[in-house]
C-alpha cells in the first residue's frame, strides 16, 4: 500500500518499505515512520557563532547534534558524509532524547548553553526535534536550530514553540536555483516568515560563483527580508558566505572576495546587519 509523506515539499509516495527522498523518512506497513530518530552521527560542543549565530548569545557554546539525511541535493554540501547517508551508510550512536538533554547539562561548565539540531537537515527527522526540546527547555537550556527550512508548516508548528533561535539556509532569490538543489524557494520562505514570529533568526546565503551572484537579485532578496515583520525585519542578520569547491562542484573556483563585499553592501541597503563569511 503506498502512502504519501506530507512533512516536505516532496511528498514521497512510498511502497511499503520504501525510503524517501530525504533517507530518513520510511513506509513501515502503510504508516510513514522516521528511521533517523536519536540516531546520532556528529556530536561537537561548538561556538555559536559556528551555527552561525552571530547575535544569539555570543560567546557562548552550544552542543550541535545531527542525524544522517537530507531532503536537498545541493552539489557542494560540506556535510555531505552524513546529509547524503542513508542508515546503511552512517555510523550512528543512538540517543534518546533524555540521555542528550543530561550530556548538555554536563557540558555546561565548558560553557553550553544548550543544544543545537545541526549538521544534517534536522527537520526531516521534526519527531525527535520536537521530543529533545521540550526536555531542553524544561531543564532551563536554549534549543538552536540550523536548517534549510524545508518542512510543511503544519509539520513546523510542532516545533517551533521549543526553538530559540534559528540559522535558515535561504539558498538564493531565484526558483531555478532552488530546482537546481532540489528544493522550493516559495516553501523556505514560507519557513522563514513563520519562524521569525516565534524565534530570533538569522538567516545563510552561501554565494555560489555565477548561480546567485547577481547584485540585483541580492537587493531583492534582502528587500523581502527587510518586509517580514515590518519594522522587525531590518534587524534580521544575514550571513553571506564564502564558496568552496568540494563534493560535486568543483568545476569552479571559490567565490571572490570582491563578490561578497559588493553583495553585502546590496543587501545593506535594506538590512541592519550583514556579516561576511568562510572568508
Amino acid at each position: 500500500m503506498k502512502t504519501t509523506c506530507q512533512v516536505c515539499m516532496h511528498h514521497c509516495n512510498l511502497d511499503l518499505g520504501q525510503i524517501g527522498i530525504c533517507r530518513a523518512r520510511k513506509n513501515v506497513d502503510g504508516v510513514i515512520t522516521c528511521i533517523n530518530y536519536g540516531q546520532i552521527t556528529s556530536m561537537a560542543l561548538d561556538a555559536i557563532e559556528k551555527k552561525p549565530l552571530h547575535m544569539f548569545h555570543p560567546g557562548s557554546r552550544i552542543l550541535s547534534v545531527g542525524s544522517f539525511g537530507c531532503n536537498l541535493r545541493c552539489p557542494f554540501c560540506q556535510n555531505y558524509e552524513i546529509s547524503m547517508a542513508d542508515r546503511n551508510m552512517a555510523e550512528t550512536r543512538y540517543l534518546e532524547p533524555d540521555a542528550l538533554v543530561e550530556i548538555a547539562l554536563q557540558c555546561k561548565p565548558q560553557g553550553n548553553i544548550g543544544v543545537a539540531y545541526t549538521y544534517n537537515e534536522p527537520l526531516i527527522g521534526w519527531e525527535y526535534v520536537r521530543d529533545t526540546a521540550k526536555r531542553v527547555r524544561k531543564a532551563g537550556m536554549k534549543n538552536v536550530l540550523v536548517t534549510s527550512g524545508t518542512i510543511e508548516l503544519s509539520y513546523a508548528e510542532e516545533i517551533l514553540p521549543y526553538i530559540d533561535a534559528m540559522n535558515i539556509d535561504l539558498k538564493g532569490g531565484n526558483e531555478a536555483y532552488y530546482r537546481k538543489l532540489g528544493g522550493n524557494m516559495h516553501s523556505t520562505m514560507a519557513f522563514i516568515a513563520c519562524a521569525a514570529k516565534t524565534s530570533h533568526i538569522e538567516l545563510t546565503t552561501l554565494v555560489v560563483p555565477g548561480e546567485n551572484d547577481d547584485i540585483r537579485e541580492m537587493e531583492q532578496m534582502a528587500e523581502w527580508i527587510a518586509s517580514i515583520g515590518r519594522e522587525s525585519g531590518k534587524e534580521i542578520p544575514l550571513h553571506i558566505t564564502r564558496f568552496f569547491p568540494r563534493y560535486h562542484m568543483t568545476d569552479r573556483e571559490a567565490t571572490e572576495i570582491g563578490s561578497l563585499h559588493r553583495l553585502a553592501q546590496a543587501a545593506g541597503k535594506y538590512l541592519k546587519h550583514v556579516f561576511i563569511g568562510n572568508c
